[in-house]
């Protein structure tokens, strides 16, 4: 099929498709939607631009999206996230325009978005807020045919909240992040697990016995900080929320301010949404031998530019794994070049997990496009409607059934009159 595409090998659609098709198999979620979308057309006529990782689990929404009449175009929200088969299958097998390839450079990812952007969608899919970003700074020709988008990552509903408060959002944002279905899963299970997965494949070092450092005690750094200590590392939790701070204490984890886990730390992973996390202070402090990574959705979390100016050298000693040389003869790494480790190093979230965040995504797109008449220029969250559904359809997938109120407990549960 011959669609505007930019990728880096047409060739390898056979390999795209099978992985496609194998991940398929854990959404059944997602599944589902696609056959009711292909029935009844509720996107149909809607053009929509993506800005999301182009991996198996992705293309799976994509194609939802296709069968349900919208006209796709998909770039990458990261420049290593990027599965080229993936992105091959699409464009030649599945007739969605894609321009992503792995390891393009920040002109070419740009590049990308804008060419994402010019068939004027009138609904865009983020993860990181990039196209929004894009369009409300470069393109603000569009605006006025855009009714409404989706943000996939608490980077990019922070972002966005942030617009919206400075009156800045010029079309309405459904924040898919804050689904229960997506934040209590993905974010948790999803992200600790693919975190570890990443690590461990850049590494191959062993993590039981090692000290774990944990930048960021939300619901990723939850996930994460409970898959570290499952493998046997000891686990170190620095936050600058208090009640998030207490909940990890609760949990059993050690809880300290960063400069104080620089000087134990052997891992260093940042999961906060925040930039200099792990700064020039905390990198003079570090041990030698320190490995650090980021699963955050900007590669802004490790101060890089602080870290190549304190060191004297810098080589690549293993795939997605960087030695930086001090002056005082410590050697620090760093994997992934500071980018989503778990994106840059291994293959991101198992496909089960991303079956509820992408239902999310399908599913608020429908809703999206059903309601943008009401919505005003702000974040908004998908009704709890949407999150029960998911939940019900998931857990009829895997062979789980669960209670229902009798009428008796729900007149009780709506009275104020019983009491003791």
């Amino acid at each position: 099929m011959s669609v505007p595409s930019d990728i880096s090998d047409p060739a390898r659609v056979r390999e795209g498709v099978d992985r496609i098709e194998w991940a398929a198999r854990e959404m059944p979620v997602l599944g589902l939607i696609r056959e009711r979308f292909a029935k009844e057309q509720p996107l149909k006529g809607v053009r929509m631009a993506a800005c999301l990782h182009v991996t198996t689990e992705t293309a799976n929404l994509a194609l939802a999206l296709r069968d349900g009449g919208a006209e796709l175009r998909l770039c990458a929200s990261n420049p290593l996230s990027t599965q080229d088969d993936v992105a091959a299958a699409l464009a030649e097998e599945y007739g969605i325009s894609v321009f992503a390839r792995r390891g393009e450079d920040n002109e070419t990812y740009y590049q990308h978005i804008h060419q994402a952007l010019d068939h004027s969608p009138q609904v865009t899919m983020d993860d990181g807020a990039d196209l929004v970003a894009t369009i409300h700074q470069e393109r603000r020709d569009l605006l006025p045919g855009v009714v409404g988008g989706m943000e996939e990552t608490t980077t990019g509903v922070i972002r966005l909240r942030a617009m919206a408060r400075d009156g800045a959002l010029g079309y309405p944002i459904v924040a898919v992040n804050e689904s229960d279905t997506k934040h209590l899963f993905d974010n948790r299970f999803g992200t600790g697990q693919s975190t570890v997965d990443g690590i461990v494949r850049a590494t191959n070092v062993l993590l039981a016995g090692k000290t774990f450092v944990v930048a960021g005690y939300g619901w990723c750094g939850r996930g994460l900080a409970s898959r570290a200590r499952g493998l046997g590392a000891h686990v170190v939790v620095t936050e600058v929320d208090p009640v998030r701070a207490l909940e990890a204490v609760m949990e059993g984890f050690a809880v300290m301010p960063m400069a104080e886990a620089a000087t134990i730390g052997d891992f260093f992973v940042t999961v906060t949404g925040d930039c200099h996390v792990i700064n020039g202070a905390v990198l003079e402090t570090m041990k030698d031998g320190a490995i650090m990574a980021n699963s955050g959705h900007f590669d802004n979390e490790i101060d890089l530019e602080a870290l190549e100016g304190m060191s004297e050298g810098k080589r690549r000693v293993r795939d997605h794994v960087d030695e930086y040389r001090m002056g005082d003869g410590r050697t620090l790494f760093l994997l992934g070049e500071g980018r989503l480790v778990n994106l840059a190093a291994a293959e991101g979230h198992p496909a089960s997990v991303m079956d509820m965040s992408f239902a999310n995504q399908a599913l608020g797109t429908e809703w999206l496009v059903a309601n943008e008449s009401t919505l005003d220029n702000q974040v908004h969250e998908l009704p709890d409607s949407i999150d029960e559904e998911i939940a019900r359809l998931k857990l009829q997938a895997m062979g789980i059934g669960i209670d229902t109120l009798t009428e008796e407990q729900r007149l009780y549960l709506s009275s104020w009159q019983a009491g003791t």
